[in-house]
């Protein structure tokens, strides 16, 4: 059984590696497998791999909408992952983990599963260094500074297998921290080799097996019967009746990734305002619901961009949607200015953006040298935030499939009828949102920019899936909005009530209108 390397204080590197696995022939790992198998116990692999795992704690911000689209309120979040460490340097240690782990942190923490004195010893904090959503991958840093003697003592890096000799049928190991619990230990076989799975539209080819992965589980190892880490955990079939389908990204794939990610640099937050970085853009939220109805990629919404900010000056639109910056993957408007956090006036980096180009989105890489905020005035929009113009006013910014504006802004109609689907019209007339009830009596929410229009589709069969066969529809909410991008806002927010809501809301409308015509 291969060992793993024990860290230590006094050893130093000029550029992180991967520790590969030592010297040995397959029939040697064949004969290891089958006696691992059939004596089932798997013990002396726990012991040897937990040191080299470790539990992942994410604290984020989550936004919150007022029932009625007032105030928006904020929450603190927290979730548990897993990881894996992969590699040292003379003053890091880098764990391996899932991009979903460590997606929108505000702060991380690394939790050691080693044995010490003081517990408060096993729980560091750490530093996302990078991350690839495309093959949700990630690697976060923890300072070997900030960890104790003791503990790091006890610490060892994983030895990496060789996931392109793996069979089906060969056993496995699966090591992480199921539910937030602490580490446990499941015990399976592999299922399927290069299984095709999809994730938010993303798909890759991976590992399938039987042993066990839960919540929690995510960026954790499994590894072969030798102890060798030949997977990172990261999904599970999650369906009525389903079973025992778990899957792993394959260490071959990954390791590649992994590798760039760690040799990035690390850094640390800006504690000098005036040496801040400034890169002038308004950005909100891509709601998962928006992603999923007009097909948009995660990150952040472009809602405006300051005249003569390096954002504009690099090229950088309203309506692109930032996926990424320096290399960081970004899901969420307070993601993008966390990050930007991290960086100083004069610096220039790497901002990746997607852009709306004939009903398809193009990705475009831009290259941004980032200036101080007071070399600016602010911004209309009641600008803030050191990345950019923040609004104070932080609703869910959206477009459809269709494709963006481009920065204009058109008229656009929302409307609501009951039900779960959205609809999205190309018009030529004003702005405005509608909730339609429908012959059934459920309701449907949307955004037009010709209601007559629209309407008559609806009750022709022709307009959205939901609405065909419950007709005639009938207008019951109508709201104008200066922008699509608004108008698509309110839709999100309206979705999100219950039916009570939504109700109520329609009842005080029309009240509204009704006062309206008495007077």
């Amino acid at each position: 059984m291969a060992e793993s390397e024990t860290i230590s204080s006094g050893e130093t590197e000029q550029r992180a590696e991967l520790q590969t696995q030592a010297a040995g022939d397959a029939d040697n790992s064949q004969s290891v497998t089958q006696s691992v198998s059939a004596a089932g116990d798997v013990s002396e692999i726990a012991e040897n791999a937990m040191p080299s795992i470790v539990a992942i704690t994410n604290k984020g911000v989550e936004e919150v909408q007022s029932m009625f689209f007032g105030t928006t309120q904020y929450q603190e979040t927290e979730s548990a992952g897993s990881g894996v460490i992969i590699a040292k340097t003379d003053k890091e240690l880098l764990i391996a983990t899932n991009n979903h782990v460590v997606d929108g942190a505000e702060e991380l923490s690394v939790c050691f599963t080693v044995d010490t004195e003081n517990t408060d010893d096993a729980v560091v904090k750490a530093q996302v260094k990078g991350t690839d959503s495309d093959h949700d991958l990630a690697v976060v840093a923890v300072s070997l500074s900030d960890i104790s003697e003791d503990v790091k003592s006890k610490l060892k890096v994983a030895v990496m297998g060789d996931s392109d000799k793996l069979k089906i049928g060969n056993q496995v190991i699966a090591i992480g921290n199921a539910l937030g619990y602490g580490q446990s230990l499941t015990v399976g076989y592999i299922s399927a080799l290069n299984r095709e799975v999809t994730i938010d539209n993303v798909s890759n080819n991976m590992i399938q097996t039987d042993a066990a992965i839960n919540f929690g589980n995510s960026g954790g190892a499994l590894l072969d019967a030798n102890g060798n880490l030949i997977g990172i955990n990261s999904a599970k079939a999650a369906d009525t009746g389903v079973e025992g389908m778990g899957y792993a990204i394959p260490i071959n794939t990954a390791s590649p990734i992994l590798d760039e990610l760690m040799n990035r640099t690390t850094r640390a937050k800006v504690t000098d305002s005036e040496e801040l970085g400034f890169l002038g853009v308004d950005a909100r939220d891509v709601s998962e619901e928006a992603r999923q109805i007009y097909n948009l990629p995660a990150g952040a919404f472009v809602y405006s961009v300051v005249e003569g900010s390096p954002a504009e000056k690099a090229g950088i639109k309203k309506g692109d949607i930032i996926t990424k910056l320096d290399g960081i993957t970004i899901s969420s408007r307070n993601e993008l200015f966390s990050r930007m956090e991290y960086y100083k006036a004069g610096e220039t980096i790497d901002v990746v953006v997607k852009t709306a180009q004939g009903g398809e989105y193009v990705e475009n890489t831009f290259s941004v040298t980032l200036a101080k905020k007071s070399e600016y005035t602010s911004s209309s929009d009641g600008s803030s935030d050191s990345s950019g113009s923040q609004s104070q006013d932080q609703g869910n910014s959206q477009d459809n499939s269709q494709g963006q504006d481009n920065g204009q802004s058109q008229p656009r109609q929302y409307y609501e009828y009951d039900g779960n689907g959205s609809d999205g019209y190309s018009g030529n007339e004003g702005n405005s949102g509608i909730h339609i009830k429908c012959s059934d009596n459920s309701l449907y929410t949307g955004w037009t920019n010709d209601i007559k229009h629209r309407l008559k589709m609806h009750n022709e069969g022709k307009g959205a899936k939901y609405t065909r066969g419950r007709g005639p529809v009938e207008l019951v909410y109508l709201e104008e909005f200066d922008t699509k991008q608004e108008a698509m806002s309110k839709e999100a927010k309206i979705k999100r009530l219950t039916r009570k809501e939504k109700l109520l809301l329609i009842e005080n409308y029309q009240q509204e209108q009704k006062l309206n015509l008495e007077h």
